[in-house]
């Protein structure tokens, strides 16, 4: 039998254990693909490459639908009705469990074009630590229901998602008007009640005389992240930053074996508004740098972004969705760092304990002090 995954024409990837035919997923530990049925190892061609995961795309051209075919690909993926989801589908699946809010999905898949992904973040964490990782961040959390805790140590298996993100590149040049603020004190009198009388004192009073300046401000940003997906809340991944982006290798489906991979869902155009806006925030911050003094104002500020290049990437995340009193909790652990973020049910029963306790020491506390009077 070959060791070599194969192909279906529609560049549907295979991996099956040269020992035992069963299907080999990739090894965080290992980095390499292992068979979870036998144990039995195997390396793969480009492992650990980087010539490609750091080449940029012309953002301009993308916009025109001008990337060279081979850019692209055909992804089956369907949505799911309860998150909005796009999630990939393997082989000649047409029922799974969304692995986002845990809603089943039984729809015929579409098949979209979509821009290739040209790096990826193999995955560090193995599924034990992440579940190591989550439950000891759910132990942390007070007023959480024991049995959710319970239920989530039981073991319910993790699913190795591969989320898709925009990086984009860009010159700016910003021209500014603002002014300079200088703090100065002058000496104020006031009038004041003490001990029954009216008296006149003294203070020192902060003022600022402002003084008009303009300049000019340039910044290269490299690699501005955003999540190009909209199926988990942003309050959460974008907690699991920071990522090493120098851990990207070149996409190669070996790495996503056993794993899958959502598709993004945040477009090329929608996605670098939200770096706009990134960069927009920190040349701001270096405006009243360069302004200086005690405080900035910003009258007008007029930036130009040119040489503007993008990559589509993925990056690992270990994630949970639990049904418990009939809502999806989801939990999101970064699969490099073992970061964890998530939603969190609150235990009503061990909110009104505590209530309960702290009226038991305050009503303790008065009758204590009555009974030393």
């Amino acid at each position: 039998m070959s060791d070599e995954p194969t192909t279906s024409p529609s560049e549907e990837f295979r991996f099956p254990c040269p020992e035992c035919g069963s299907k080999m997923r990739f090894d965080p530990e290992a980095s390499k693909l292992k068979c979870p049925y036998c144990g039995h190892e195997q390396d793969f061609d480009g492992e650990g490459q980087s010539t490609l995961a750091n080449t940029e795309h012309d953002f301009k051209a993308a916009l025109a639908n001008d990337l060279p075919a081979d850019e692209m690909q055909e992804v089956r993926a369907t949505d799911c009705s309860n998150c909005g989801a796009q999630v990939e589908f393997e082989g000649d699946s047409y029922s799974q469990e969304c692995p986002f809010c845990a809603s089943p999905i039984v729809l015929e898949p579409r098949t979209d074009k979509k821009i290739k992904p040209k790096g990826v973040m193999p995955f560090v964490l193995s599924e034990d630590k992440a579940r190591d990782a989550m439950n000891a961040w759910l132990g942390k959390l007070w007023f959480a229901p024991n049995n959710l805790q319970e239920y989530a140590r039981k073991g319910r298996k993790m699913q190795g998602m591969y989320v898709p993100y925009w990086t984009y590149d860009a010159q700016s040049e910003s021209d500014y008007l603002g002014q300079r603020g200088t703090y100065y004190y002058v000496t104020e009198s006031y009038t004041t009640t003490e001990n029954g009388k009216s008296v006149t004192k003294t203070r020192q009073v902060r003022k600022i005389r402002w003084r008009r300046v303009s300049g000019h401000i340039s910044k290269w940003f490299d690699d501005i992240l955003v999540l190009a997906s909209k199926s988990l809340p942003k309050r959460f991944t974008d907690q699991l930053a920071p990522w090493d982006l120098s851990a990207l290798v070149d996409y190669n489906p070996n790495y996503i074996a056993g794993y899958r991979a959502e598709s993004y869902t945040v477009d090329l155009a929608e996605g670098f508004t939200e770096a706009e806006a990134i960069m927009e925030r920190e040349i701001r911050a270096l405006v009243r740098r360069d302004i200086g003094g005690d405080a900035q104002r910003i009258d007008a500020l007029n930036t130009s972004l040119s040489a503007i290049t993008f990559k589509h990437v993925l990056l690992p995340v270990w994630l949970a969705a639990y049904k418990y009193g009939g809502k999806s909790y989801r939990f999101v652990v970064n699969g490099q760092t073992g970061k964890v973020k998530g939603e969190r049910p609150w235990s009503k029963v061990k909110i009104a304990l505590a209530v309960l306790a702290g009226v038991i020491v305050i009503v303790g506390g008065v009758i204590i002090a009555q009974a030393m009077k």
